[in-house]
């Protein structure tokens, strides 16, 4: 997929933010778009369904982690990529974030040429997937279709957040061995993007209650496992 053809959605009541943001991606090449507070961003996702979306956290009548939450139980939204860029940096702000379905959190100020390259690097994926195959995978009660971010476990189908299933596709490709932290950060959110300590943790938290809190395991100092 071409980057004129990767559509990115830009949620900011800064005009200058939005402006200098929308500025530098374009010129990058992508097809950007802008919204000035939560609804108005939800709005205008829903209707042009962005590949990418940039949200600030504090925005006046819907703040970013609700509107993120309704993004993510959006149709035809769960494959898409969610990353807050706010001035907002404490940990319980950025797991607050992650518990909302984000899959990163950038911290302002930040340069643009060093956005860029988070965001090309968070869109990597998302230009090869004219070249995925359909790839259907059964681990015990649980089907992983990686080609249209679905878990059906049981016959239920359940919505996971970009990141969580590109994490949980990951532990259960390899049932009972063990992903060592520094191989799921590479894996998962690609050694370009810069996260937080607590972010697989919080991730891997999310899945155990949404799959099952006996299906990962932890090894204390090394990383986590996927067991049947």
């Amino acid at each position: 997929m071409k980057k004129k053809d990767i559509r990115i959605l830009l949620v900011d009541d800064e005009p200058d933010i939005l402006e200098i943001v929308a500025y530098n991606l374009s010129a990058e090449g992508y097809d950007v778009y802008t919204a000035k507070n939560g609804a108005d961003g939800v709005a205008k996702a829903k209707k042009k369904l962005p590949h990418l979306i940039i949200l600030d956290v504090m925005m006046p009548e819907m703040d970013g982690i609700e509107a993120c939450e309704i993004l993510r139980r959006t149709p035809g939204m769960e494959s898409s990529i969610i990353t807050f860029l706010t001035a907002r940096g404490e940990d319980y702000s950025q797991v607050a974030g992650f518990d909302a379905g984000a899959d990163d959190y950038i911290t302002k100020p930040i340069k643009p040429k060093v956005l860029v390259s988070k965001v090309n690097a968070l869109l990597r994926r998302v230009k090869n997937d004219e070249n995925t195959q359909e790839d259907i995978t059964k681990v015990g009660d649980i089907v992983i279709n990686r080609e249209e971010y679905k878990i059906i476990k049981k016959g239920v189908e359940i919505i996971l957040p970009r990141k969580e299933f590109e994490l949980l596709a990951l532990l259960t490709s390899k049932p009972s061995k063990v992903f060592k932290r520094e191989v799921i950060l590479d894996k998962v959110w690609g050694n370009e993007v810069v996260v937080g300590g607590r972010t697989i943790d919080v991730h891997i938290r999310k899945l155990r209650e949404k799959i099952g809190e006996d299906h990962f395991k932890t090894v204390k100092g090394v990383g986590y496992k996927f067991v049947l």
